[in-house]
């Protein structure tokens, strides 16, 4: 059994990705108590143009779920990076949030979600199982079609 952040991906066939930098006046993650906040995190339109544009006009739900993907490994980059890759130092993954940038009438949010929370879940098992919104939008930064956010309940 792995013990990384980073195995338990290359288990899954993924690669951990390096985290980003904050893109204006903030931080990728902030501690609150024994909480972990990822600020949001998106899927990159510059790497694949899957990940870009509007959930029902330029994207299907099934590269929907391919950009939350994306934007889930981005997330589990800061969390490695805020945890030093370490599994075991997450209690529990409390809360995603989801924004999905939706053309109007595209009411899938929640199957698009799922690309981001099935990729959690496979990673931290039950302690991956968590709260979630998953949000209409119509517009995100850098054209992404996918932006997620966490809270994660660190070991004390």
């Amino acid at each position: 059994m792995t013990t990384t952040i980073s195995g338990a991906l290359a288990a899954l066939g993924h690669t951990l990705p390096k985290p980003s930098a904050p893109a204006a006046n903030y931080v990728s993650t902030a501690t609150a108590g024994n909480l972990l906040f990822v600020s949001g995190q998106i899927s990159l339109p510059d790497l694949d143009p899957a990940f870009g544009g509007h959930l029902g006009a330029d994207l299907d739900v099934a590269q929907g779920k391919r950009a939350a993907e994306a934007a889930g490994l981005a997330v589990l980059a800061q969390i490695a990076a805020a945890t030093g890759d370490r599994l075991d130092k997450v209690r529990r993954v409390v809360r995603l949030g989801v924004f999905v940038a939706s053309a109007p009438g595209f009411t899938r949010q929640p199957e698009v979600a799922n690309g981001a929370s099935d990729l959690i879940a496979a990673v931290f098992g039950e302690a991956g199982r968590h709260a979630r919104a998953a949000v209409g939008v119509a517009a995100l930064p850098r054209g992404a079609a996918v932006e997620v956010e966490a809270i994660v309940e660190l070991e004390g």
